[in-house]
Order: structure tokens, then sequence, then C-alpha cells
């Protein structure tokens, strides 16, 4: 069952968590230098099984300013937050900063709890109440519960487990189980056990024996074994805090912020498309190209902010943004990030990823901003299926796989699948290759098409004597490029239309035919004639170029071509055509010969044929290249088959 995460938030020395003390019985400071100085530096986690029959997963965040990067990370993944704020000092800098966290990274609900109500009098409880009630005014926690409480002597504890236990037992705790997704918030070694991590699993179920993908790098491991909450367990599903120990890989080759993830179901990319709101406390305009902080999961990454629809932000406004980071990250549509100012560090902005892979955006014109402008409105009123078909069009020539279509939209397996019966059904999306179950979008289809006829076109007015262009020519000419299997299932779709045909390997627009003029059609017979009669010592192509010289070179390049395409004379290699016949007939003798002797070579070969070197070398290799021998040392004999 998919378990709630609750966080605390609030101001260094609130009281976080002494309150998840007096709530778990837990301590959650670990580090020796956490109990000396009485604050919390590193993530402490514990847990609370409430009257409902649900446990809650608890997170202890750092309060320190020093500390909100840790901060950040504690709340990813987060549902509810117990939002504390010491009676005896109130609204203070660092719960500004850490109420804006938790509003940029969306968490919707939880309560307010005032801790260290035994310091002061009942009046000034009331004054700090309103003040804190102002404080949440328009926001998420505006009509949560105020709860003041003594940690040390308990009061107020049990209202705060009746008040969870009614937000829980309402939940829907329905879970989608995709692929598993766990950002790592700690990595260390244990003896006799080997490397382990821990985190708060963001989605799916994950088992001990299956293998886990870590990003950036792509490295995997195996899962030896699973715990929850200190108890070992043989599956871990979302909402679960969790430590897994892993086999296979050492604890220097995973980084806290790297996420685990079932293999092949994230992308990465150091481009995001993301929406940004620019916190109203910011002092200065966020201009385009700042460098920031970015904060996404349990990982810092610096990066650049690219503003794709102005020039500069004002404090408290929002808009669409392109990141452009330093290393690649893997994330999904809807996963949530904080930035923070390069230098001084501080929380200026957020929001959510849109566009896990996106291309580059320009903004330099005020057509790429008004391009940028319709791309994002689009996306924010599209539906699941819009979406797809809009993430296919971006894709262009090259179309896109189910398998990438899943990691970019965070859709998987049935739900996928789903979204994709329409647009298939209705020809707006068209399958490729049906094992890999390449998409390619109608309207990119139709842009190809279109190049395609009109490469047709002009290769016909241009080669008015051949009569069809080869497919992988034709390949070549397409920009940008495609592969086979796109090309070939579009030349299927042109052929059943009727507007092209194939012959062999070459491609022509339906109804061409080749028209010779008078002189082209005298020059075709001649042509044909004397490679006819020189048989098996034919001229090369300058030779034969001489021999007509009255007329353009190109038109008698043309005329062969259209010999070799009708399959009167046969190419040997680039300067060398014969007669057809004389071909076939020299192919007789020379299977027969081999099939009496069992080989033939270069000089009995030269005695079959009276042929000097320069005819019978090139004729035994293009008996090689058409797999009618094999050469074995200085040797021929017949190719099996």
């Amino acid at each position: 069952m998919r378990e709630i995460i609750l966080g605390t938030a609030g101001h260094v020395d609130h009281g976080k968590t002494s309150l998840i003390r007096a709530l778990t019985g837990i301590e959650t400071d670990r580090l020796k230098e956490e109990k000396e100085r009485g604050i919390t530096i590193e993530l402490g986690f514990a847990y609370l099984d409430l009257p409902c029959g649900h446990r809650i997963g608890i997170v202890d965040v750092p309060g320190h300013e020093k500390f909100i990067r840790n901060m950040v990370a504690g709340t990813a993944g987060m549902d509810l937050v117990a939002f504390v704020i010491a009676a005896d000092e109130g609204i203070m800098p660092q719960t500004v900063e850490h109420f804006e966290i938790c509003q940029l990274l969306g968490v919707r609900d939880g309560l307010i709890v005032l801790t260290k109500k035994d310091m002061v009098e009942t009046e000034w409880l009331d004054m700090v109440s309103e003040e804190v009630r102002e404080f949440f005014t328009g926001s998420f926690l505006e009509n949560a519960p105020i709860i003041p409480v003594d940690s040390l002597s308990g009061e107020g504890i049990d209202e705060i487990v009746r008040l969870l236990d009614a937000k829980v037992a309402a939940m829907d705790f329905h879970e989608e189980f995709g692929p598993f997704r766990l950002p790592v918030d700690r990595v260390f070694t244990m003896k006799g056990f080997g490397t382990v991590i821990t985190g708060t699993a963001l989605s799916g179920r994950v088992a001990v024996g299956d293998e886990l993908m870590f990003h950036p790098g792509r490295l995997t491991a195996k899962i030896r074994g699973i715990q929850v909450h200190g108890q070992d367990v043989e599956l871990v599903e979302a909402g679960h805090r969790t430590a897994i120990n892993l086999q296979g890989i050492e604890k220097e080759q995973i980084n806290r912020g790297d996420l685990a993830a079932t293999p092949g179901s994230l992308i990465e990319s150091t481009l995001l498309d993301a929406e940004l709101h620019y916190l109203r406390s910011s002092r200065k305009e966020l201009k385009n190209r700042t460098q920031v902080r970015v904060h996404l999961g349990t990982r810092e990454i610096v990066g650049r902010v690219a503003l794709l629809e102005s020039d500069t932000l004002a404090p408290g406004e929002s808009t669409h943004i392109q990141l452009i980071l330093q290393d690649p990250v893997a994330s999904w549509p809807g996963d949530r990030y904080v930035i923070r100012s390069y230098s001084p560090i501080t929380t200026i902005g957020g929001g959510a990823i849109l566009n896990v892979a996106p291309k580059k955006r320009k903004r330099t014109l005020e057509r790429d901003r008004e391009a940028n402008r319709t791309y994002f409105s689009a996306l924010a009123a599209a539906d699941g299926e819009q979406k797809l078909l809009m993430l296919a069009e971006e894709c262009g020539f090259q179309g896109i796989t189910a398998e990438q279509l899943a990691a970019r939209t965070g859709l998987f397996g049935k739900r996928l699948k789903k979204q994709l019966q329409h647009p298939i059904s209705t020809g707006a999306l068209l399958v490729i290759d049906s094992d890999s179950q390449r998409l390619l979008a109608a309207s990119v289809a139709e842009d190809l098409n279109h190049q395609i006829i009109r490469l047709l076109t002009d290769f016909h007015a241009r080669h008015p004597l051949k009569p069809a262009l080869a497919k992988e020519e034709l390949r070549s000419q397409l920009r940008p490029a495609v592969d086979q299997k796109v090309l070939q299932a579009l030349l299927a779709s042109l052929i059943k239309k009727g507007q092209v045909e194939q012959m062999g390997a070459e491609i022509k627009l339906s109804g061409h035919t080749v028209t010779l003029q008078v002189n082209e059609q005298e020059m075709e017979q001649k042509i044909g004639a004397l490679y006819r009669e020189a048989g098996l010592a034919p001229p090369n192509l300058k030779e034969v170029l001489a021999a007509f010289g009255e007329f353009p070179d190109r038109q008698i390049r043309q005329v062969i071509d259209l010999l070799l395409a009708k399959g009167t004379l046969i190419k040997i290699n680039e300067s060398l055509c014969f007669h057809a016949p004389a071909i076939h007939g020299l192919q007789e003798e020379v299977v027969a010969f081999i099939r009496q002797h069992g080989e033939i070579d270069a000089q009995r070969f030269k005695d079959l044929t009276g042929l000097t070197r320069k005819f019978s070398i090139p004729l035994l290799e293009y008996f090689d290249k058409i797999k009618l021998t094999i050469r074995i040392d200085d040797k021929r004999v017949l190719r099996k088959g």
C-alpha cells in the first residue's frame, strides 16, 4: 500500500526534531555534530502508525539557511507538511523561504504547528496565531488547522495525531504501478552488505532481485535487499521511505542526487522546458540566461534560465522557460523544481517541468517568441492525446517509439496504450515499425510525402533519360535525414495511393516514361550496337564519349544509363560496361568450367576467354560481387546456392 509522506518545514531551532520525537519516539538527528549543536544538518526519518491503520513516513528537514539544499531534497515526494513555527519567535527568515519552497514544489496540504507553547503567555500565543494566519492567507495553508504544542510535556501531540489520522483516512491510495523512481538522498556502505541507498519512492514498485538504473550515467545494479523503516521487505511501493542494498555497484559510483529507476524508463537531457514562477520576494528582475542552481528531486545542478517570451522577468511574474543545464538529468513531465540564485544563494523561483527532452528553442526574433507562446499555450490546453501528437510532431522525420513516448510523458503500459488507440485508429499517428512501435505524426508524414514527390519531379526533369531514382539516393536527399524503415513505410503508402511506382531498388513517379528525341534514339541504337559488336572487349567510358564527340557528354551518359536500366548493358565498374548477352554467355561458360574442374584461377580464365588482364580481372571481381563465385587465395569456386 502506498505510504503517505509527512515533511516538516520551518526556521532553524523552531522545534521540528523535538516535535517528531514527541510524535514517534524516534530521534532523527543522526550525526554527532547535529546532537552537539542542537540543529538538523542532514535529513532525518521516522514513521508514525495512525489509528486508521495507515503508517506515515516522516521526513525531518534542516531549518538552517546553510542547509536549504538538504531541505529541498527532503521536500521531494512530500504529501503533507507540518509547518513548524516557534511561538516565542513567530515568522522568521527560513519560515518564509521554506514556505516558498513548499509552494514551488507543489505541496498542497498540511497543518501548522506552534511549538514551545510553554514558553509564552496566552495573549502572546493568540497574537502569534493571528500573525501566522495572516501570513498563510491566500495559500494552500490558508485554512489549515493551527495546533499549539509543548513537545516536552506532550500537550497538543494527540490533537496532531487526530488531525493526521483524519487527513490520511480521507486520501485516495490508488497507485498506478508504472516504472519505479527514487531520488537518492543518502549513499553509504555497511559491513557485510555493501552499497546502500536511501530515498522516498516517487512512483511504481520494485522488488528484491530487480535491476535499477542510475541517472545520470545509466549504470545498473541488482537489488540485494530492501528495508522500510528498519524492517526487511521483498517489495517497496511509491511513497515509502526505503533503504535499498545493491550488488554490482560501488558506493563511489553513486551520488546523492542520482535518480534510481526502472531501466529504460527515463530520458537524460541537458534541456528542459518548464514553467517558472519568479518569487515576489526576489529583489531584482530576472535576466535572460541568468546562472542559477537548479534543485530537482534530491539533486542540485548549475544551469541557466533561457527566457523564451521576454528579455527580463519581474518579481512575482510567471513565464515559460528553457533550463539549460551543465549536466544531464532524468525527469518526467510534472516533476517540480526550485531554482536558487548562484551567488548569493537564495531561493528565487521554481515550477513544473513540461517537456523533458525538448529541442533548443529560438528566442531572438519576435516570430520565435510568438511561436514559443503558441506552443506553450497549446501544451497547456492539450489533453493527453494531443500532447502525444505534439511530441510526435516535435520529433519530426525520425518518429518516436512507444518506449520513448512513455519516458517523455510518464505514461506506461495500459495507460499509454489507451491514449494511443484513438490517434492510431484515426491515422493521426502512423505506425512505421510494428516491432519497436515507432510512430510518425500524420502531419510530418504529409510533409515528407510532398518532399518525396518534389524530389522525384525534379529528378525526372533533370534526367529525362533515367527511368527512375535509386531509393537510397532519394533517402540521401531528404532533409532532415530519415532512416530506411520510415522511407519504406512512406513509399508503401504513396504506392498504394498510386502516386509513385517501385522498380526493384528504384522509384519513379507513376506514369513517368522515358521519351527519346530522334538523335537520342539514334544514339541508343549506335551505342547498343557498339557494345554488342565489342563482345567481351568493350570500350571504356572515356572511349565511348570520344566516339560520340558530336553530342554532349551529359547526354551520352544519360543514354548509357538508359541502356543499363533496360538491361541492355551491364555495369562492371565505373568505367566498364558490357553487352548483357555477352556477360550471360560468359557466366554460363564459367559455371560449366568450374563444375568440371572444381575451380578456376586468373590464368585459366584468361585461357578460357582469350581476354587480357584489362578485362579478365574486372570480370572475375564482378562474378565475386554478384555472388556467383567466391575467391579462396588465388582461385575461385562456385558459391553455394
